[in-house]
């Protein structure tokens, strides 16, 4: 493993109790970093931070991306335990029931959007400013390949992802002037829990349109987080990286 030098940081990685949210908290404890786990699941939250504390310093948050006001308690909360918030990952999602759009249960989509598109703008909201304020920060979005090519039977989970991409460039750009840096990734699909709501179909699709003709693995997920992460990451911002196997092609 390449040693990345996150020593004396402290990171919040939304969506932490699992999957590829899991993997990136691993690496950036390796790293050096102390990290808060923001999760809605408090049994499964409570499971990993106690997995992960032999590692490091691992604070576990109870809350809800959806709802504003728990993001605000949920940085207040990790402030008055860790210090400043000088690295946030936005990765909490669900990717939603495969169907057909003119199929697609409105109140299904609207879950999927609440989650995973404007839960992320809920914690860039809170903890960007707290970053201008101290001249500091270093923020990855977890978007999606879906997010770049249209997965079908998955408008919502889609759509959302590339609003995700949007919204990175956009705050990319605002917070330019700082030495913040704002990223995402866009990665292919990765064996995690997230398959247990997907169709076999499905999974068999994403499968077929990734080059490397296998799934990425959550570990090489955190190996690029980790560097977007990193003091040496100064000068790109608003950008989007690539981990779709070759599926992509911009």
């Amino acid at each position: 493993m390449n040693q990345i030098d996150l020593k004396n940081r402290n990171a919040v990685i939304t969506g932490g109790a699992q999957g590829i949210g899991l993997a990136i908290a691993e690496r950036l404890l390796d790293s050096g970093a102390s990290v808060s786990l923001w999760d809605c699941d408090e049994s499964l939250l409570k499971e990993t931070s106690n997995s992960l504390s032999t590692k490091g310093t691992v604070q576990p948050v109870t809350m809800d991306v959806t709802d504003l006001e728990s993001v605000r308690n949920a940085a207040k909360t990790t402030e008055e335990s860790l210090g400043a918030i000088e690295i946030l990952v936005c990765n909490a999602g669900i990717a939603g029931q495969n169907a057909k759009i003119w199929e697609y249960p409105p109140k299904e989509w609207q879950q999927v959007i609440d989650i995973d598109l404007t839960g992320v703008f809920n914690c860039l909201h809170i903890v960007s400013q707290l970053m201008i304020d101290q001249k500091y920060g270093r923020i990855v979005n977890v978007a999606s390949v879906a997010g770049k090519e249209g997965n079908p039977n998955a408008a919502p989970y889609s759509a959302a992802k590339a609003g995700v991409i949007a919204l990175t460039k956009s705050l990319g750009k605002e917070l330019a002037g700082y030495d913040i840096s704002v990223n995402c990734i866009t990665p292919a699909a990765a064996k995690t829990r997230i398959f247990d709501q997907m169709s076999e179909d499905h999974i068999q699709y994403m499968l077929s349109k990734i080059p490397r003709n296998r799934f990425l693995k959550v570990e090489e997920a955190a190996s690029m987080v980790a560097w977007l992460c990193s003091e040496d990451n100064s000068f790109t911002t608003g950008g989007v990286f690539d981990l779709s196997g070759g599926r992509s092609t911009y």
